[in-house]
């Protein structure tokens, strides 16, 4: 048997249930890479979906796995186009099977998986999360629509998975070796790194297992992450892991196994519990994107209540983007967004909230400019974000406004953070 692993937001071999899927399956396997090119389009937002950063990143993390396929014998080509149109052409040209990859947890992208099966069948794995949703102590209709429920059931019942060893060797037929674009071949600008950005992320496995190795062990910051995380500048005041995670260069399972090991051998605290706690959010956003379907993506969101938001906002809109609202500390974040393609956690909570809640814009104006900017942009955790700051997501209050002027005077007390972005 023959068959395609079709990489998607899981750019990594090790702990990778696709591919040892497709090899336990298969004689020989074509590993592909497909660029959606409806994500260089514009959304009903008029946002560019993938911008220059987050695809510089993911251009990053082809090259890393392709050298990477290369030392076990095989080799990763790239196409840019429509997937359920590109996909069965490859398969016929290799006389492939089956096609292994990835499952997808929101509609658009289970709707291309579903156009590809009626040509050639797929097989699909769990891949992005911590946990396995078959393996979850409640169906995932009946996951609680409140986190703290979902955690302390989880906290309590569930062992993690082991992470999946490397592959020594992957077998593959002769391929029609392609290479991967630079940005500019896209039609995109260079990026140039703006000195003021917190650090340089390059997309890719071994990147990833870089920073984590720098974190954890040769700096050990992780058993400071609970009183640092809030912090504004800088590379060490958290993890920086949101950008691996979320093109799945390295896993969120291999990520907790480092953290458990972290604490048998440095030590154990609230901060190592506080970043499997994060890990646990991001899963929530997943499984809720399976349990509501496209209701993460309504202006009423998951309780259906709809805020009578501004129609007439487009300059509003526009100055929050750039960074020109007259907040400063909304201003500040925003322009780091805007250079560098990254956020705080902190600063996201509060332009969020601003935007909302002040300027009183529809969330998915927000959310959609998150998507095009963000190098860490995962669509489940995006949007559940965002629905939680709007009222409208998993939260059991409807008004979760932040005072800019409080935050700023908290986290930013001696106004390094806004200087460093509003007069840099």
């Amino acid at each position: 048997m023959r068959g395609i692993i079709w990489f998607r937001n899981d750019l990594r071999l090790k702990d990778n249930e696709t591919v040892v899927g497709a090899l336990n399956e298969c004689k020989e396997v074509v590993p592909v890479y497909l660029l959606d090119t409806r994500w260089l389009d514009k959304d009903r937002w008029g946002h560019i979906r993938c911008g220059n950063f987050r695809l510089k990143f993911i251009l990053d993390g082809l090259k890393d796995l392709k050298l990477q396929l290369k030392t076990l014998g095989s080799d990763l080509l790239f196409y840019a186009g429509i997937p359920e149109e590109i996909l069965p052409e490859i398969a016929s040209r290799y006389h492939a099977d089956q096609i292994f990859t990835q499952k997808a947890y929101t509609k658009e992208e289970i709707n291309v998986e579903e156009a590809i099966t009626t040509e050639i069948p797929i097989a699909t794995y769990h891949t992005s999360t911590l946990l396995h949703p078959d393996e979850l102590p409640f169906r995932i209709y009946k996951i609680p629509d409140v986190f703290s429920g979902f955690r302390k059931k989880i906290e309590k019942e569930y062992p993690i998975r082991k992470p999946l060893p490397r592959p020594d060797k992957i077998k593959s037929p002769i391929l029609n070796p392609t290479d991967i674009p630079d940005i500019e071949a896209l039609g995109k600008s260079e990026i140039a790194r703006d000195p003021r950005s917190v650090m340089e992320f390059h997309g890719g496995e071994s990147p990833a297992w870089e920073r984590l190795n720098h974190y954890f062990w040769k700096t050990e910051a992780l058993k400071n992450y609970k009183f640092t995380r809030n912090g504004l500048i800088g590379a060490d005041y958290s993890s920086k892991l949101s950008p691996w995670l979320a093109q799945g260069n390295i896993s969120a399972r291999s990520i907790y196994h480092e953290i458990r090991k972290f604490e048998k051998t440095v030590k154990k605290n609230i901060s190592s519990y506080w970043l499997i706690f994060e890990l646990l959010w991001r899963d929530y956003f997943a499984f809720m994107a399976m349990k509501h379907g496209n209701k993460i993506f309504l202006k009423g969101g998951l309780k259906d209540w709809i805020r009578n938001y501004e129609k007439n906002h487009q300059t509003r809109l526009d100055r929050w983007k750039s960074g020109e609202t007259g907040d400063p500390f909304v201003d500040a974040n925003m322009k780091e967004l805007l250079n560098t393609g990254y956020m705080s956690n902190r600063g996201r909570q509060n332009v969020a909230s601003y935007l909302v809640h002040d300027l009183n814009i529809d969330w998915r104006a927000g959310a959609s400019w998150f998507e095009s900017q963000l190098i860490d942009y995962d669509t489940c955790s995006n949007y559940g974000n965002w629905m939680y700051v709007a009222g409208v997501g998993n939260d059991s209050r409807q008004e979760r406004k932040f005072n800019t002027k409080f935050q700023a005077e908290k986290y930013d007390p001696d106004e390094a953070y806004r200087q460093r972005w509003l007069r840099g």
